[in-house]
């Protein structure tokens, strides 16, 4: 497909909810990416910081502002379908907006879909920092292969951003859209069915910064994501012919992850209701866990 030079080759997408103390930084590593047309897609969901005025501030012709009928809140997942209908680029990159994009990023992924036509998907490294963009660890270790295998990304669910990725907006088409019925996980609900569908690459190149901070993910927000893993779990197992290891080992962990929401809400019955499923479930992996020789995705 040949694009011409006044159309974006890129659509960057971000969701905005009350994030506008930190919407600033995230735009900025947006626009200061060179050597990538692309397009900035902002989408605000109801937001009652400011966030609408200050988008309305923005000159950057590049930048594209939008909210739902009547300024409603209406989730991450359908703000995020709201941008992939408008989009115009020939690939999409998902980018929450406390998250940024490191320099080069557009560009790099951007090249190797066009070099490597087999790929639907291609992420990227990148570091885990803190609210003053300090690195706190990296997302992957230097020996990270992909192998594309959709059972590997369902059982340690090792993405743990779409901003690290990179995909071809045509891929929508065929799994669809992001399911707006999710207010949590439905990222990874979307990343693992683009991975059924396609063969995904790992381009080992520096491209993202996934913001730590208090505000990210609270306990409240955990039991909504760990529970809607158990939904997640089931539609992938009725849509795709995972192994039924990878379906016994991924059940056993959202339950270990439950057991750890209801214990730190002091619900301890709940807690040893869940901990022991998930040592019946994945015996071997629970005593790895209790010894410290292995810590779940």
């Amino acid at each position: 497909m040949e694009l011409t030079s006044d159309k974006p080759l890129v659509s960057v997408i971000t969701p905005a909810f009350n994030r506008v103390m930190l919407l600033q930084e995230t735009l900025n590593s947006v626009i200061s990416q060179k050597n990538c047309n692309f397009e900035y897609l902002i989408i605000d969901d109801g937001s009652t910081d400011g966030t609408w005025d200050w988008l309305q501030n923005l000159q950057d012709p590049r930048i594209r502002v939008m909210r739902h009928p009547n300024h409603e809140n209406r989730g991450q997942a359908a703000s995020i379908n709201l941008g992939l209908k408008k989009a115009v680029g020939h690939y999409v990159v998902i980018l929450d907006s406390d998250d940024l994009l490191a320099e080069g990023a557009l560009e790099a992924h951007s090249r190797f879909l066009a070099n490597n036509a087999e790929f639907a998907m291609v992420y990227g490294s990148g570091f885990a920092v803190d609210n003053n963009l300090d690195p706190i660890y990296p997302l992957f270790r230097n020996n990270h292969v992909e192998k594309s295998d959709p059972n590997n990304l369902l059982l340690d669910c090792y993405i743990p951003s779409p901003g690290l990725c990179m995909f071809r907006k045509a891929v929508v088409d065929k799994i669809g859209f992001l399911e707006e019925s999710f207010r949590a996980a439905q990222d990874h609900d979307f990343v693992l069915r683009i991975a059924e569908a396609f063969p995904i690459a790992y381009s080992g190149y520096h491209s993202f910064y996934y913001r730590k901070h208090e505000n990210s993910i609270s306990q409240k927000g955990l039991e909504k994501r760990w529970s809607t893993g158990f939904e997640i779990l089931n539609r992938a197992e009725a849509r795709f012919p995972y192994r039924r290891s990878t379906i016994r080992k991924r059940r056993a962990l959202l339950h270990f992850r439950m057991g750890q929401v209801y214990w730190k809400q002091g619900n301890v019955g709940r807690s040893a209701i869940h901990i022991l499923l998930a040592g019946f479930g994945d015996p071997v992996r629970a005593v790895n866990v209790i010894l410290g020789v292995e810590k779940p995705n």
